[in-house]
């Protein structure tokens, strides 16, 4: 959760400052044909979106809620706002989840289903859906307290559909630390004890790890924070969870997201690959790792609660950065978020990394495709999946339209490269238009896979070794790739919209 210094009374909770644009009303709007409205990526129907918050999986339904500020396109008091998925792909809105309440503003988190009804909120037979959440109290950030940012739960006990909020509200008090938020919670057992739930936790420039035997009571483990790490901006929105790799070495993976601090400036999430013995995380890096070296993908954090028969790490991420992301040329919206991913642990001749890596069901979306050859693809739809052989060690990747705005891939010796300086509008920001670099660190491109969607390009490279992901405004739709340093074996894929 982005930090403001908001010096507003509580009691103004829905308050929309002169600097916020009065929104259209709901009935009057065309839903999803906007300019630069995403297609085939989910964003909300009108008004802020950021964080991606309390992913969980029940009944045959995803759940994800945000951030979510519905009175304005600029954030503001937080809500959950809240929508399901039977497919990760296609999407249906339903009410806020969570409002602000006497303690605060309803910041990011996370959501568990307590199938042994430790915390006693459901039961056996309907075991309880229970958020737990950073409460923000803007009077206490006005008075300049340190103790502003505490932990809540609410549960649900109608697969989310309504919500109340545990009676003692606070479960988590702070200790006087003014950054102290963003909990996401596990259920870890060793099989040398009966199980435990697991709170990762961002404390300024640290991760302090809390655990639990029934989510109400929590007692502090440990806390992480080596000295190489990236430590740009205020720690936030962490996520704690084991992969295997396919020799099936397991490994532990901790995410923790950074503003600023990026590689691209602004925000943006690294990673340690480590191992947790269930009160202490110890990596096994010594460098910076970064999930998606783009510009415009944070906050990313795992559902929970994904089926074993399944056995998949799914992630999804805010598609935006904190450099602009209020300032965007969208309306009567603000943000989407990424194509849900897929995390796999790879190893490397150093070490392993964390690929992210598209989800299958998004081939669904595939409704024509075309095998291309030559230099040069004509678009003739602006939703588009492409997949590119090199067959030269460096190559280039030119997307246009027919007004001259363009955005270049390029590969050139050790680096990735993502020209956005033409991309389109870009006047908004004095740092969006910019030529974006990212290390392959000895990656051998085999493939590159990119989406194009009204206003993003996600680009992955070997199925997501390493992956950009990258805002574009483009006055008319990109209708022309031009290729150098490829094959003839590329293929194209027009995409349907999910709305």
């Amino acid at each position: 959760m982005k930090k403001f210094l908001i010096l507003l009374p509580f009691i103004l909770t829905f308050f929309v400052s002169c600097q916020q644009e009065k929104q259209p009303e709901p009935e009057n709007m065309n839903f999803y044909s906007e300019p630069f409205r995403p297609q085939f990526h989910f964003s909300p129907e009108a008004n802020w979106m950021n964080d991606p918050n309390g992913m969980v999986y029940l009944d045959g339904e995803y759940h994800l809620f945000y951030q979510y500020y519905p009175d304005s396109t600029v954030w503001g008091p937080m809500h959950w706002g809240h929508a399901v998925s039977t497919d990760l792909v296609h999407w249906d809105h339903l009410p806020i989840a969570i409002y602000p309440d006497k303690n605060g503003w309803i910041f990011s988190g996370s959501a568990v289903i307590d199938h042994n009804n430790t915390s006693g909120l459901g039961s056996d037979q309907n075991p309880a859906m229970i958020a737990i959440f950073t409460y923000h109290d803007p009077i206490g950030e006005k008075e300049e307290r340190a103790d502003f940012q505490t932990q809540g739960i609410a549960y649900s006990l109608d697969k989310g559909r309504s919500w109340t909020v545990y009676k003692e509200n606070t479960v988590l008090k702070n200790p006087g630390i003014k950054d102290f938020r963003d909990p996401k919670v596990m259920w870890y057992e060793d099989g040398k004890e009966n199980g435990k739930w697991v709170m990762s936790l961002a404390v300024l420039d640290k991760i302090d790890f809390y655990s639990s035997p029934n989510l109400i009571d929590w007692t502090f483990e440990s806390d992480f924070n080596p000295d190489w790490a990236a430590y740009g901006g205020v720690w936030e929105c962490p996520d704690l969870f084991p992969l295997t790799a396919e020799d099936g070495t397991e490994k532990w993976i901790l995410f923790v997201s950074i503003n600023p601090g990026g590689p691209q400036g602004g925000s943006a999430t690294q990673y340690f690959v480590g191992n947790f013995d269930g009160k202490t995380f110890t990596t096994e890096s010594s460098e910076t790792l970064w999930l998606d070296y783009g510009a415009d993908n944070y906050a990313g954090v795992t559902w929970s609660n994904v089926p074993e028969s399944d056995g998949r790490t799914l992630l999804i991420s805010w598609m935006s950065n904190w450099q602009y992301a209020q300032i965007v040329p969208t309306h009567p919206w603000r943000s989407a978020m990424t194509i849900p991913r897929n995390l796999e642990l790879v190893k490397k001749d150093d070490g392993y990394l964390v690929a992210s890596r598209p989800v299958k069901e998004i081939e669904k979306l595939r409704k024509e495709s075309k095998t291309v050859s030559g230099t040069s693809i004509e678009l003739e739809n602006d939703l588009a999946e492409v997949i590119l052989s090199p067959n030269q060690a460096d190559f280039k990747i030119h997307i246009s339209n027919e007004k001259g705005e363009i955005v270049t891939i390029e590969k050139a010796g050790g680096e990735l490269k993502f020209d956005r300086t033409k991309s389109g509008l870009s006047d908004f920001s004095k740092v969006f238009a910019a030529v974006h670099k990212a290390p392959l660190n000895g990656i051998a491109v085999e493939s590159i896979r990119i989406f194009i969607d009204r206003s993003s390009i996600e680009i992955f490279v070997n199925e997501g070794e390493l992956a950009m992901t990258e805002l574009v405004f483009p006055t008319s739709p990109y209708t022309k790739i031009n290729l150098e340093g490829f094959t003839d074996r590329n293929s194209l894929y027009y995409l349907s919209g999910i709305w």
